[in-house]
């Protein structure tokens, strides 16, 4: 790879900080292809965190699945370079998540939350030494000041922690409105309109200035792409920019894997113990009204090839179905071609993938249609029968609401197969395919425990 132009500079009392501000943007020459992978690392980091702090994970459980996080996805073969990755990636999606308030909205909370738990791992001269960087126009306060207070920052600090300030501990004298965190939380002590913060907690005021900056930057940067960018790169980088946000970074799910394959014999027992709501409904829809949109069969019959329903199956399949509606003749006619196409046996003879949780969310189903989520499309009361229906206990079906009216749909997903199996999902269910293979695996290894 060649990056040419740039190369992080430390801070200039040498003190050496693998933590950017992102300032601007830095005059890079990026490879296409480095320019979309970068950026799909990043965005496994932020998906992350996102999920944990959906998830209501602990301060302290936040910074390791960061930790682990970046060690992870952020990794580059030529040690040099792993600086170089995290700038890139960031304007990129920077350029990626500009385009709506929405979109906004979630990179400025997860790049914020990123840059919190990234600040604290730095030392104590790298901390200040960025905060340097901000040039904020804060002093430490003096001995004899310290002295006059001393009393009060102890009461504070043992409110929150058992460890007492000693004689050379820095603080910072700030306005109280510019850490509104630490004063909403009770965690530090305020005077004549000044807060008296801790070196252990300038976190705080630092964050609150990256997101002030980063907040500002996005709002500059969508006008640059509504304006120029989007039209000069309509070719080239517009259609990365523009599906970058809604891509699935997970495993292949357009052939079948643990579990090779299902026979119609067994669909129906699968579908019960083993389909993800989504999927489900549709097929519940298919069996009552023998026949869906084209949005549902799109849906369903790409889950069903996923899990392993060959082509011969699934058309005998279908046509057991459209058939009592349709007739068979006009099913081989109109329908039978769209099930082999998505199969790759006709048009371009493409592989057709399964649709990711992203996607059936981005769904939006008109009248008489039943596919996308049911947890964003269905009402509340159809949402709760569902539920029931799945066998969720009263207190699982209030988790389930609590994320779904927080828009937390994949959250719900996942609490929802937690409360069917009686089993943790750490990873978070991100596609139907996966729900299906997790709980197929979990009840085979119930019913071999010897395996």
């Amino acid at each position: 790879m060649e990056i040419v132009g740039y190369r992080w500079k430390a801070p200039s009392n040498d003190v050496v900080s693998t933590l950017p501000l992102y300032r601007s943007a830095p005059p890079l020459e990026v490879r296409l292809e480095d320019f979309e992978l970068f950026a799909m690392d990043r965005l496994r980091v932020l998906k992350g965190i996102s999920d944990g702090l959906s998830r209501g994970k602990k301060p302290e459980e936040m910074e390791k699945l960061v930790t682990d996080l970046w060690r992870t996805n952020m990794r580059h073969p030529l040690a040099s370079e792993v600086v170089n990755k995290d700038i890139i990636s960031h304007f990129v999606l920077r350029l990626v998540y500009c385009r709506t308030e929405e979109l906004r909205k979630w990179f400025l909370s997860m790049e914020t939350s990123l840059f919190r738990n990234r600040f604290k791992l730095e030392s104590s001269d790298a901390q200040r030494a960025l905060m340097a960087e901000f040039d904020l126009p804060y002093k430490t306060v003096s001995t004899s000041e310290y002295e006059s207070i001393k009393d009060k920052l102890g009461q504070v600090a043992r409110s929150i922690c058992p460890s007492l300030p000693t004689a050379d501990a820095i603080f910072y004298k700030v306005p109280f409105d510019e850490v509104p965190e630490l004063v909403a939380g009770r965690r530090v002590f305020i005077q004549k309109g000044y807060a008296y913060v801790a070196m252990n907690q300038v976190v705080s005021l630092v964050v609150t200035q990256f997101r002030s900056l980063l907040s500002k930057a996005l709002v500059l940067t969508n006008r640059k792409w509504t304006s120029t960018i989007r039209e000069e790169e309509k070719d080239r980088l517009a259609p990365i920019v523009e599906v970058l946000c809604m891509s699935y970074l997970g495993p292949d799910y357009s052939q079948p894997k643990e579990f090779a394959e299902i026979s119609i014999k067994d669909i129906d027992r699968v579908a019960k113990s083993s389909f993800p709501l989504c999927m489900r409904h549709l097929f519940e829809k298919l069996r009552d009204d023998h026949h869906l949109k084209h949005g549902g069969r799109m849906q369903l019959g790409l889950f069903l090839k996923g899990v392993g329903l060959k082509l011969d199956d699934a058309l005998e399949f279908w046509r057991a179905e459209f058939s009592q509606k349709v007739g068979a003749e006009r099913f081989d006619k109109e329908y039978a071609y769209n099930i082999r196409h998505n199969y790759g046996r006709e048009g371009k003879r493409i592989d057709y993938t399964p649709y990711s949780c992203q996607k059936v969310i981005a769904l939006t189903p008109g009248v008489g249609d039943h596919h996308g989520c049911p947890y964003r499309h269905f009402s509340e009361e159809n949402l709760r029968a569902a539920l029931g229906k799945m066998g969720l206990a009263s207190r699982a079906v209030e988790d389930v609401m609590d994320k779904v009216r927080n828009r937390h749909y994949q959250l719900a997903c996942t609490l929802t197969f937690e409360a069917v199996h009686g089993a943790s999902c750490d990873t978070g269910i991100n596609h139907p395919n996966q729900y299906f293979s997790d709980s197929q695996q979990i009840l085979q290894s119930k019913n071999n425990p010897s395996k």
